[in-house]
């Protein structure tokens, strides 16, 4: 398969926060098993790729990397909603603690992938926001789906949550410009790079079309040879 699978966490090596001691081997028993789901949809997502890639004689899926929420941005989520520091709080109310993030080549790919993923008879669909065709005010866009996978242990069986997003190359360059600025303070004339990356998500949807459309364009010569 052409496309990278990247593990970008290890909670081996992170310690566990203060407010989390009491509850220490339950915190780490969530994580094996948020970290058991991520791997249950990277690998449906590698079979789905390399099905593609014999049906259409290419890749749509670039690259696939992972991400569980450090135990930082777990506290302060819930602390921002108003919610105990606790694991079941975690477990019951936070959507995003683990992550796959999809790279796809086209527009069109992107649905595709999704809907191959979600009409599989074991994942769960919770919930679905196109940031393509309605995009955020600061000009993102991705599809993102929250959905359920059930992992298999020695003793039992359980669904998980884990929120994937699927995009272009062209959006996640954008998103992860837009990323830096967004977290990095003091940025001179940051309104102004706020507007200019506005503008550069307006470019760069219009120019994700047209690649789409001179795609379908070579494949349609290609057909008549």
């Amino acid at each position: 398969m052409s496309g990278r699978t990247k593990y970008t966490d290890d909670y081996s090596r992170i310690a566990i926060p203060e407010m989390f001691f009491e509850e220490a081997e339950k915190f780490e028993e969530t994580m094996l098993y948020n970290r058991s789901a991520i791997k249950e949809i990277q690998t449906k997502l590698e079979i789905l790729n390399e099905e593609l890639s014999l049906r259409t004689k290419r890749n749509p899926i670039e690259s696939i990397t992972s991400r569980l929420k450090a135990p930082e941005s777990i506290i302060g989520k819930l602390r921002r909603n108003g919610l105990p520091i606790t694991v079941e709080a975690m477990e019951e109310h936070l959507n995003d603690v683990a992550g796959v993030r999809v790279i796809c080549s086209f527009i069109e790919d992107i649905y595709s992938v999704a809907d191959m993923l979600i009409k599989q008879n074991d994942i769960n669909l919770l919930t679905r926001k196109d940031y393509i065709q309605n995009p955020k005010d600061n000009g993102y866009r991705s599809l993102h789906l929250i959905v359920e996978v059930p992992i298999f242990l020695s003793d039992k069986s359980l669904y998980r949550r884990v929120e994937v997003q699927i995009r272009t190359i062209a959006m996640d360059f954008w998103a992860s410009l837009e990323h830096q600025v967004k977290y990095k303070k003091g940025i001179p004339d940051a309104d102004r790079i706020v507007e200019e990356l506005a503008d550069c998500a307006s470019i760069i949807a219009a120019t994700d079309k047209k690649m789409l459309d001179i795609y379908h364009k070579i494949m349609t010569m290609q057909e008549r040879i």
